[in-house]
């Protein structure tokens, strides 16, 4: 069995506890940002040096109504060489009738290419020879969501922008046939990947970074074009179902969340660009594209709990600061709609810290049936 370690508790936890007597200060700033890091060991890229950081504005102060903006950040940098960056805005405006979300990344690190669909990615072995190669890229995906009249529908447009680039292929790489259709080589392979979309979605959670009740439901799509500067025509498709229910028979900060999400493409996919599954946002305890296909579905339930152990001394505020989360899932990759004979299975826990009120620090350990291995992951905010 893998085993993840990961050495950022202790420091997380001092600089919490130095933190936290100067909540009452911080609650008279508009601007509130909290700074966490230190070293670390994954599968995925071996030691490191990683952290998080959380920047939560009004962007309107007078609206005592209106969501707080929220800005993750999480970095790391690899000591085999590289590092990673990525950023998940989700901004509200104009008393919540405009948001801006979306992602930002940029990735320079050692990955894995195990293939295309289930049969390939669950026989091939992963190992430096056989599915190594260098990833350098970086993807600026703002989603802009205009409120329709007043009600909590949401409709707007997206841009995608990205580059990925598989650099120093190894044999098992370059010997892929999907590798080879697509123009790869010895040296890589390179995709320039442009497209804009449409977005709809409706939204009735409480707090979007960490919800406690409501729904959201997203339908989207995103056309790529060689017309755009795009190296393929493509399209990418995409379904997701959040709900959250506060169980109050269990006490206060006690909550029920599940999500279905779905993502099929059409047209000559990058091979970059195929559906996965595994992150720290889905199905934690699967290699980040361990598992790709055409499509990819994945539902998850996960309990969250939060201790309510009071405020009387020092020690029950900081108790009443952390909690703990469960969860189980399952997803699938496929040529078709779904592949229900190959399902793929998982399961974890993980401990929570509130460095802000209603935005956690999240430690979680995924575990992988499959493959019998566990993924350790921190980051800001809850997973979905």
């Amino acid at each position: 069995m893998k085993t993840c370690l990961i050495l950022i508790l202790f420091f997380c936890t001092f600089a919490y506890a130095k933190g936290a007597d100067r909540d009452s200060l911080k609650q008279k700033k508009n601007l509130r940002f909290s700074i966490l890091g230190g070293p670390g060991y994954t599968p995925d890229y071996g030691f490191l040096i990683g952290g998080s950081a959380l920047f939560t504005f009004s962007s309107d102060v007078a609206d005592t109504t209106l969501k707080r903006s929220v800005l993750p950040i999480a970095f790391a940098y690899m000591t085999n060489g590289g590092g990673t960056l990525i950023v998940r805005p989700q901004l509200f405006f104009n008393k919540d009738r405009f948001r801006i979300f979306g992602q930002m990344s940029f990735n320079s690190t050692l990955d894995n290419y195990y293939g295309v669909g289930y049969d390939t990615n669950s026989s091939t072995e992963r190992g430096e020879d056989i599915t190594q190669f260098r990833s350098l890229g970086y993807q600026i995906n703002p989603v802009f969501l205009f409120r329709y009249k007043e009600t909590d529908l949401f409709m707007g447009a997206s841009i995608d922008v990205g580059q990925r680039n598989m650099d120093d292929p190894s044999e098992g790489v370059r010997n892929d046939p999907d590798f080879i259709r697509q123009g790869g080589d010895e040296d890589g392979l390179s995709f320039t990947n442009i497209g804009a979309g449409a977005n709809i979605n409706y939204d009735t959670r409480d707090i979007p970074a960490n919800a406690y009740s409501g729904m959201f439901i997203e339908l989207s799509a995103t056309y790529y074009s060689e017309l755009f500067g795009s190296s393929m025509d493509y399209g990418v498709y995409t379904f997701d179902y959040r709900q959250f229910k506060q169980l109050k028979r269990l006490g206060e900060r006690r909550v029920l969340a599940w999500m279905i999400n779905g993502r099929f493409t059409s047209g000559d996919v990058p091979i970059t660009e195929l559906s996965l599954v595994g992150s720290a946002f889905d199905l934690r305890g699967y290699h980040m594209g361990h598992y790709r296909d055409r499509n990819a579905l994945m539902a998850l339930a996960e309990y969250r709990h939060m201790f309510n152990a009071g405020d009387e001394t020092t020690f029950k505020r900081l108790l009443s600061k952390c909690g703990f989360v469960t969860w189980a899932g399952v997803g699938s990759v496929s040529d078709g709609l779904v592949d229900t004979e190959n399902l793929l299975p998982n399961f974890g826990a993980g401990l929570r810290i509130e460095l802000q009120p209603r935005m956690n620090f999240r430690i979680d350990i995924g575990r992988d049936p499959i493959n019998n291995q566990n993924l350790v992951y921190f980051n800001m905010t809850e997973a979905f």
